[in-house]
């Protein structure tokens, strides 16, 4: 009887679709808007197409991005808050206005007037394990100088960082 169960608890957590999952390059654009609802965040791309985001920040973890060609079809649907994205950013030559198309806007922003720096801050999920902020520190002119993570205080409890559950 436990591993029927078993068997079934599995089943139903591997049909679980996430947001971003589901859709193949070349479908139309209002094929997303009807499955995501209207986005929250659009950018112009310098192609000609666009970025819609449908972010859960600034308490979630996971921003949802789809690609639209200028012809309104489907380029891509991924999820962009995770370290293969994050680490595409270049200190030196990506700008405020980089991470926000890559990004959308951030879950937390500070100002240190001291090392002339503004930083943004984006929740995320770490393996699906480790709830973690990732950092953007650009310089007074909004240039990228540095980036870094660290445990996302939100989720820590008794200075230990703990597991979703």
């Amino acid at each position: 009887m436990r591993s029927l169960f078993a068997c079934a608890s599995v089943s139903v957590l591997c049909a679980c679709v996430q947001p971003w999952e589901g859709f193949r390059a070349g479908e139309p654009e209002s094929a997303v808007v009807a499955r995501l609802g209207p986005p929250r965040e659009v950018y112009d791309l310098p192609n000609g197409s666009r970025r819609l985001m449908w972010p859960t920040q600034p308490m979630g973890e996971v921003t949802t991005a789809a690609d639209i060609d200028a012809a309104g079809k489907v380029i891509t649907v991924r999820q962009v808050l995770q370290p293969g994205e994050f680490y595409r950013a270049q200190p030196g030559k990506w700008t405020k206005s980089d991470v926000l198309v890559q990004f959308g806007r951030p879950a937390e922003t500070a100002h240190f007037p001291l090392m002339k720096r503004e930083v943004w801050s984006y929740r995320y999920l770490e393996d699906g394990t480790w709830y973690q902020l990732f950092h953007f520190s650009f310089d007074d002119s909004g240039v990228l100088r540095s980036t870094m993570k660290s445990p996302d205080p939100l989720h820590e409890r008794d200075g230990r960082h703990h597991r979703p559950f």
